[in-house]
């Protein structure tokens, strides 16, 4: 096996690649990269027990053939390798690269202990990678981090026709996001759960252009885009549905801009120790934010509209709260509350008319965050 490449053109496809390797194996052969050169073309593949990834590169193929080799170690060496054409071969038990007068020699990996890489599964459609991308992040913040319950760190992937949603939960707070996609049929339907780790690290991986594939099976999910396969398992269980949860009865409503919120409560929430609740009192035209006991206390006001009653108070975990507001990038949010200790809901708006619009029948927005207030301060 022989082949030349540019240097950057193989450090970004082993780094997209190494991805998927665990931190820790007892399998050696799992902390591989499998090399394969042939007909113009280096695909570079890994896989662990939960996740696989290959990735397609032209190159100058002199002598076809396939290694595997660590994959930590040969990322290392493509970060420190001179920037120009890179030549990598087989010679004996070694690999070697070697480009503009720096040289490494690797030690390869038996081949026959590999696995095979996972097919990919059914193609169901296409979904633009940059809303795809986004919608993940606005979900992922509200996963859990407990492994204790592994289907409360994932993410729910459901289809249903041209509609696609994301949410995530971990009991505390439930955040969902609608988008559309393109169904390879008009009947195409799943509801499935994905590690939101791994979800959130295929969806950076894919970049900002084209349409990504996405196939579903009963035990994986896979996304495909320009030479990029990459597949991952699916968690057991099911994610609870939000549908009644979000439905509230006459909640009040208030409203104010997001980026002196987001201010604010960084400020506000430093005398908040050990994730103290952090106020928010509401009144017709402002909220205050409060945080911290006894001498060690901060406070500001921020304009501010509600509607549907004179004042209402009410706390959350400062951490959370921020969050929430950090997973939006509309000028506007607004929350509607059930009251103290009770659902919250967050969602982004254009404008402060928009975000008072709650006439029955409106249309949901397609990012909405669920938090639960805590008890107030006293």
């Amino acid at each position: 096996m022989e082949f030349r490449i540019e240097r950057g053109a193989l450090a970004d496809a082993v780094t997209w690649a190494a991805r998927v390797l665990p931190t820790r194996s007892p399998v050696p052969v799992l902390g591989g990269l499998l090399l394969e050169a042939a007909d113009g073309r280096l695909c570079i593949s890994g896989l662990d027990y939960e996740a696989s990834a290959r990735i397609e590169v032209d190159a100058e193929i002199l002598r076809p053939g396939k290694v595997l080799v660590m994959g930590r170690r040969l990322l290392d060496v493509c970060r420190v390798l001179p920037e120009g054409a890179v030549e990598c071969a087989v010679e004996g038990s070694r690999f070697t690269v070697t480009g503009s007068g720096a040289g490494f020699g690797l030690s390869v990996l038996p081949l026959d202990d590999y696995p095979s890489l996972p097919p990919l599964p059914e193609v169901l459609g296409a979904v633009d990678c940059e809303e795809f991308a986004a919608a993940v992040a606005d979900v992922t913040v509200a996963a859990g981090r407990d492994d204790t319950l592994p289907t409360l760190t994932g993410i729910r992937l459901g289809l249903d026709g041209d509609r696609m949603t994301l949410a995530a939960t971990d009991r505390y707070r439930f955040a969902v996001r609608t988008l559309g996609w393109k169904p390879g049929a008009a009947d195409v339907s799943a509801d499935v759960v994905v590690s939101a780790r791994r979800l959130t690290e295929i969806a950076r991986s894919f970049g900002r252009a084209g349409m990504v594939s996405l196939a579903l099976d009963n035990g994986s999910a896979g996304f495909e885009l320009a030479g990029m396969r990459t597949t991952v398992r699916l968690l057991d269980g099911r994610l609870p549905r939000h549908d009644k949860l979000f439905a509230m009865s006459d909640p009040v409503t208030a409203v104010t801009e997001r980026e002196p919120l987001v201010e604010a409560v960084k400020r506000v929430s430093v005398v908040a120790d050990n994730d103290s609740p952090l106020q928010l009192a509401f009144h017709t035209d402002s909220v205050l934010l409060q945080a911290g006991y006894e001498d060690d206390v901060a406070s500001q006001r921020l304009p501010a509209v509600l509607a549907g009653a004179q004042e209402m108070a009410v706390a959350f975990n400062p951490s959370y709260l921020m969050d929430a507001l950090a997973s939006f990038d509309a000028p506007v949010v607004r929350f509607r509350l059930m009251g103290p200790g009770q659902r919250a809901m967050v969602t982004g708006h254009d404008t402060r008319e928009d975000a008072m619009d709650t006439a029955e029948g409106a249309s949901q927005p397609p990012h909405q965050h669920l938090l639960m207030s805590v008890k107030p301060l006293v």
